[in-house]
Protein backbone atom coordinates (compact mmCIF):
# COMPACT_ATOMS: atom_id res chain seq x y z
CA UNK A 1 0.00 0.00 0.00
CA UNK A 2 2.78 2.37 0.91
CA UNK A 3 4.45 1.56 -2.42
CA UNK A 4 1.35 2.60 -4.38
CA UNK A 5 1.15 5.96 -2.58
CA UNK A 6 4.75 6.77 -3.51
CA UNK A 7 4.06 5.84 -7.14
CA UNK A 8 1.05 8.18 -7.28
CA UNK A 9 3.08 11.10 -5.90
CA UNK A 10 5.65 10.72 -8.67
CA UNK A 11 3.10 10.82 -11.48
CA UNK A 12 3.17 13.97 -13.57
CA UNK A 13 0.15 15.71 -15.16
CA UNK A 14 -2.36 18.50 -14.81
CA UNK A 15 -5.08 18.67 -12.22
CA UNK A 16 -8.67 19.37 -13.15
CA UNK A 17 -8.45 22.85 -11.60
CA UNK A 18 -5.43 23.75 -13.74
CA UNK A 19 -7.20 22.62 -16.90
CA UNK A 20 -10.33 24.60 -15.97
CA UNK A 21 -8.23 27.75 -15.43
CA UNK A 22 -6.62 27.35 -18.88
CA UNK A 23 -10.03 26.89 -20.53
CA UNK A 24 -11.34 30.00 -18.73
CA UNK A 25 -8.37 32.07 -19.92
CA UNK A 26 -8.86 30.90 -23.51
CA UNK A 27 -12.56 31.81 -23.24
CA UNK A 28 -11.74 35.32 -22.02
CA UNK A 29 -9.24 35.86 -24.84
CA UNK A 30 -11.78 34.65 -27.40
CA UNK A 31 -14.44 36.98 -25.97
CA UNK A 32 -12.06 39.90 -26.53
CA UNK A 33 -10.77 38.84 -29.97
CA UNK A 34 -14.01 37.94 -31.77
CA UNK A 35 -15.65 41.41 -31.60
CA UNK A 36 -12.35 42.99 -32.69
CA UNK A 37 -12.25 40.68 -35.69
CA UNK A 38 -15.80 41.71 -36.65
CA UNK A 39 -14.78 45.38 -36.46
CA UNK A 40 -11.78 44.72 -38.72
CA UNK A 41 -14.03 43.02 -41.29
CA UNK A 42 -16.45 45.96 -41.19
CA UNK A 43 -13.62 48.43 -41.85
CA UNK A 44 -12.35 46.30 -44.73
CA UNK A 45 -15.80 46.31 -46.38
CA UNK A 46 -16.02 50.10 -46.02
CA UNK A 47 -12.54 50.45 -47.55
CA UNK A 48 -13.61 48.33 -50.55
CA UNK A 49 -16.71 50.51 -50.97
CA UNK A 50 -14.53 53.65 -50.96
CA UNK A 51 -12.15 52.09 -53.48
CA UNK A 52 -15.03 51.20 -55.84
CA UNK A 53 -16.45 54.71 -55.46
CA UNK A 54 -13.07 56.20 -56.35
CA UNK A 55 -12.73 53.92 -59.41
CA UNK A 56 -16.13 55.03 -60.71
CA UNK A 57 -15.31 58.67 -59.99
CA UNK A 58 -12.08 58.49 -62.00
CA UNK A 59 -13.81 56.67 -64.88
CA UNK A 60 -16.62 59.25 -64.86
CA UNK A 61 -14.08 62.09 -65.13
CA UNK A 62 -12.35 60.30 -68.02
CA UNK A 63 -15.73 59.98 -69.74
CA UNK A 64 -16.33 63.72 -69.26
CA UNK A 65 -13.00 64.54 -70.92
CA UNK A 66 -14.06 62.60 -74.01
CA UNK A 67 -17.75 63.59 -74.26
CA UNK A 68 -18.17 66.89 -72.33
CA UNK A 69 -20.92 65.30 -70.27
CA UNK A 70 -21.25 62.73 -67.50
CA UNK A 71 -23.15 59.47 -67.78
CA UNK A 72 -25.54 57.65 -65.48
CA UNK A 73 -24.67 54.15 -66.69
CA UNK A 74 -21.42 52.58 -65.61
CA UNK A 75 -21.31 50.39 -68.73
CA UNK A 76 -20.30 53.48 -70.76
CA UNK A 77 -17.32 54.24 -68.55
CA UNK A 78 -13.84 53.47 -69.91
CA UNK A 79 -11.29 51.66 -67.77
CA UNK A 80 -13.81 50.49 -65.19
CA UNK A 81 -13.39 46.91 -63.97
CA UNK A 82 -16.05 44.49 -65.15
CA UNK A 83 -16.97 43.64 -61.56
CA UNK A 84 -16.83 45.54 -58.31
CA UNK A 85 -15.55 44.23 -55.00
CA UNK A 86 -17.53 41.26 -53.73
CA UNK A 87 -20.94 42.31 -52.49
CA UNK A 88 -20.71 45.95 -53.64
CA UNK A 89 -23.21 47.60 -55.96
CA UNK A 90 -22.79 51.01 -57.59
CA UNK A 91 -25.40 53.55 -58.66
CA UNK A 92 -24.74 56.69 -60.72
CA UNK A 93 -27.04 59.69 -60.70
CA UNK A 94 -27.22 63.39 -61.43
CA UNK A 95 -25.23 65.59 -59.08
CA UNK A 96 -26.56 68.26 -56.75
CA UNK A 97 -26.81 70.69 -59.67
CA UNK A 98 -29.67 68.60 -61.08
CA UNK A 99 -28.20 68.03 -64.52
CA UNK A 100 -25.90 65.22 -65.58
CA UNK A 101 -23.99 67.58 -67.88
CA UNK A 102 -22.51 69.52 -64.96
CA UNK A 103 -22.30 67.00 -62.14
CA UNK A 104 -22.70 63.41 -61.07
CA UNK A 105 -23.15 61.40 -57.89
CA UNK A 106 -21.87 57.92 -57.10
CA UNK A 107 -23.45 55.74 -54.40
CA UNK A 108 -21.84 52.46 -53.37
CA UNK A 109 -23.59 49.98 -51.08
CA UNK A 110 -22.48 46.61 -49.78
CA UNK A 111 -24.51 43.53 -49.00
CA UNK A 112 -21.85 42.32 -46.57
CA UNK A 113 -22.16 45.05 -43.95
CA UNK A 114 -24.30 44.53 -40.87
CA UNK A 115 -26.19 47.76 -41.61
CA UNK A 116 -28.47 47.71 -44.65
CA UNK A 117 -28.37 51.50 -44.92
CA UNK A 118 -24.57 51.88 -44.96
CA UNK A 119 -23.27 53.58 -48.09
CA UNK A 120 -20.40 55.57 -49.53
CA UNK A 121 -21.41 58.60 -51.59
CA UNK A 122 -19.45 60.97 -53.81
CA UNK A 123 -20.92 64.14 -55.31
CA UNK A 124 -18.84 65.90 -57.96
CA UNK A 125 -20.21 69.32 -57.05
CA UNK A 126 -18.86 69.13 -53.49
CA UNK A 127 -15.91 66.87 -54.30
CA UNK A 128 -16.35 64.94 -51.06
CA UNK A 129 -16.65 61.24 -50.42
CA UNK A 130 -18.89 60.55 -47.44
CA UNK A 131 -19.46 57.26 -45.59
CA UNK A 132 -22.86 56.93 -43.93
CA UNK A 133 -23.05 53.99 -41.50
Amino acid sequence: MLMKMNEMKNQKGFTLIELMIVVAIIGILAAIAIPQFAAYRERAYVASMKADCNSVRIAEEAYFVDYDSYTTTDTNLPGLPSTYSAGNSVALAKGATGTIATGFAVTVTSGKLTSDTAKVEFDSTTGQTVYTP
